[in-house]
This record gives C-alpha cells, sequence and structure tokens, in this order.
C-alpha cells in the first residue's frame, strides 16, 4: 500500500482521497529542523501512537502503541543519540511531546524521515497526525479523525507515504 501526497491539500491511499494540510512552508527535498516544510521522498512509517483516554484503540494491523504522560520525540540538535527518537520527557531535553492538551495527537504515525540514522539538524517530528481546521502545520500533515480512521483499516506496517 502506498499513500501519496497529490497536492498540498489532498492525500490518497487507495481509492479513497483525504483533505489534508502540510507544513506551513510548503514542500522540501532540503529540509533544516523548525523550518515548518514538510520533507519530499518516499518513506515508511512506523507504529500507530494513540491516546487511550480519548480515543478508542482503532481497527488497524499496525503496531498500536498507548501514548503516556512521559513521552516525547526528540528534536534537540543537542543529543545526538536521541535525536528523532521516542523518548523519555525530560526537561533538559528539547522534545515534542505526545501528551498534548489539543487533540493533534490522540491518533499520529511517525514518518520515518532522517530515521534509521538520524543527521542532526535536518528535521525530526514528522508525523501523520489529526487537524479539526486544517491550518499549516510545523511540517506534519494532518487529516480529519474520521478519515485518519479509514487510512488505519487500509494501510500495515510495509505501507510507505510518496511525498512529491
Amino acid at each position: 500500500m502506498l499513500i501519496i501526497l497529490k497536492n498540498k491539500h489532498t492525500l490518497q491511499v487507495d481509492a479513497f482521497s483525504f483533505k489534508c494540510c502540510i507544513g506551513k512552508n510548503g514542500l522540501s527535498l532540503i529540509k533544516k529542523e523548525g523550518d515548518k516544510k514538510t520533507p519530499k521522498g518516499i518513506f515508511k512509517i512506523e507504529n500507530l501512537y494513540y491516546r487511550k483516554d480519548r480515543v478508542e484503540k482503532p481497527i488497524t494491523n499496525l503496531r498500536c502503541l498507548k501514548i503516556r504522560k512521559n513521552m516525547g520525540w526528540c528534536n534537540d540538535i543537542n543529543y545526538p543519540k536521541k535525536y528523532n527518537k521516542l523518548i523519555k520527557t525530560s526537561t533538559k531535553i528539547k522534545h515534542e511531546k505526545l501528551k498534548r492538551k489539543d487533540n493533534k495527537y490522540n491518533l499520529l504515525i511517525p514518518i520515518k524521515y532522517n530515521f534509521s540514522k538520524p543527521v542532526i539538524g535536518i528535521g525530526s517530528c514528522i508525523f501523520i497526525h489529526l487537524t479539526k481546521d486544517y491550518k499549516p502545520t510545523a511540517g506534519c500533515i494532518g487529516i480529519k479523525e474520521k478519515d485518519f480512521l479509514i487510512m488505519l483499516k487500509l494501510i500495515d506496517k510495509n505501507t510507505k507515504i510518496k511525498i512529491l
């Protein structure tokens, strides 16, 4: 299965086209940490992370992990061994908190951009996550919850996302 970002407003999964939003500054092959750009390329996807206190465990073939209070995704260029990885939150390491007050991360799937051997400073924390209003993101792809739940039924651990 392939998830395709057709344009900055359309994510296609199989026969389904979903309205989406992307990074505030568009798409880029050359990405830097904090540039608010969505990276171009073909990437694998990671597990599904979900807020058990807000949503039921979705029907999906992806591995599902419950988001806990102390979970974060490291975006700190000063910690190369933890950069662009799931971490236990710490006050000294900059990170994207996964248990947020808003609902954006009730469901999220990390995109394996800059993932297996992360290069410091070229971007981290690129997710497919929820949106309510389609406002531009910090580099992620946002879709509505009802569309996310449909997508989860179609994809699995071998699914890739094509962002061109």
